[in-house]
C-alpha cells in the first residue's frame, strides 16, 4: 500500500484504489507517481492480465487535479506541477498498454478523474456517479486527454455540449451517451466491475490484447480495406503464433475449459 494509493492483487486482477478520501480523491503529482507506478508492474507482470482502478470511499472516483495543492505550490514557488510523463492516474498517457483496464466509477468523476476513466477501456459507473470536464470553469482546459477522448468516443456536438460548459452528466446520462459500459447501484459497484473483469479473464490473454491493441491502433486508419490488415499489429501477430492459439480449439473440441497460458 502507497501513501496515496492502495493496490489489491487477486490472482490474474490488479485493483488499484485511489486512496485520498479526505480530498475526494483528487491527486496532486505524488499521487500520480503511486498510480504510475502501479500501472507500470501491471504493464510489465506476465501474471497481471485485468485491471480495475476506482477511489476510496462513497463520494468520489477522483476529483482531478489537486488545485488546493496546485494554488499553494503556485503560490509559493511561481511553478506549476510536474504530472508524470505517463499522465495523469499513471494512464492518460500510456498509449502501449494493451491489457484491459477497467474503472469503476464510484461517485464524481471530474477533471482528472473523468480523463482517467476515459483512458480505461470498460467504464461501470454507479448510480451517483456524476462526470464532468469543467477545467473552462477554473480557467483551464482538459489537457489530460480528455478532450480527444471524449470527441472521438460520443458525437461530436454532445461532447462540445459537454466540454464547453463544464457541465455535470449523471451516469445514467453518461450511459445513453456512450462513454459508460454499465450502471449498477453504488452497492454493485465492485461486485459488477469484478464480474466484468472476470468476463475478461475468461479469454484468452494474447487474444484480448491482440484485440485491444488492433482496435486502438486501427481507430485512426481512414481505409476500413488497410485498417484490417492486421497482421501488421504485433499482438495480433503474438496471439497468431501463441500456444493460446492452438489450446482455445483443443479446449472446445474436448469440452472442456481451456487453460490459457498468455503465450
Amino acid at each position: 500500500m502507497g501513501q496515496y494509493s492502495k493496490v489489491e492483487i487477486d490472482g490474474r486482477l490488479m485493483i488499484v484504489t485511489i486512496n485520498r478520501p479526505e480530498v475526494r480523491n483528487a491527486c496532486h503529482p505524488m499521487a500520480n507517481e503511486e498510480l504510475v507506478a502501479a500501472f507500470d508492474e501491471f504493464h510489465t507482470n506476465p501474471d497481471l492480465w485485468v485491471a480495475i482502478i476506482t477511489g476510496a470511499g462513497s463520494e468520489a472516483f477522483c476529483a482531478g487535479n489537486d488545485l488546493k495543492y496546485h494554488a499553494e505550490l503556485q503560490a509559493k514557488t511561481g511553478k506549476r506541477p510536474v504530472h508524470p510523463a505517463k499522465g495523469f492516474g499513471g494512464l492518460t498517457n500510456r498509449y502501449d498498454l494493451d491489457k484491459p483496464v477497467i474503472a469503476a466509477v464510484n461517485g464524481v468523476a471530474m477533471g482528472g478523474g473523468f480523463e482517467i476513466a476515459l483512458a480505461c477501456d470498460i467504464i461501470i459507473a454507479s448510480d451517483n456517479a456524476r462526470f464532468a470536464l469543467p477545467e473552462p470553469r477554473v480557467g483551464l482546459a482538459a489537457g489530460a486527454g480528455g478532450m480527444q477522448r471524449l470527441s472521438r468516443m460520443i458525437p461530436l456536438k454532445k461532447a462540445m455540449g459537454m466540454m464547453l460548459t463544464g457541465r455535470h452528466v449523471p451516469a445514467k446520462e453518461g450511459y445513453e451517451l456512450g462513454f459508460v459500459t454499465a450502471v449498477v447501484p453504488q452497492a454493485d459497484l465492485m461486485k459488477e466491475a469484478r464480474r466484468w473483469a472476470d468476463e475478461i479473464l475468461a479469454c484468452s490473454p494474447m487474444s484480448v490484447r491482440a484485440t485491444k491493441q488492433v482496435v486502438m491502433r486501427s481507430l485512426d486508419v481512414p481505409a476500413l480495406e488497410v485498417a484490417t490488415h492486421n497482421l501488421h499489429y504485433p499482438a495480433f501477430v503474438a496471439m497468431t503464433r501463441s500456444e493460446d492459439t492452438v489450446e482455445g480449439p483443443k479446449a472446445f473440441a474436448e469440452k472442456r475449459k481451456p487453460n490459457w497460458k498468455g503465450r
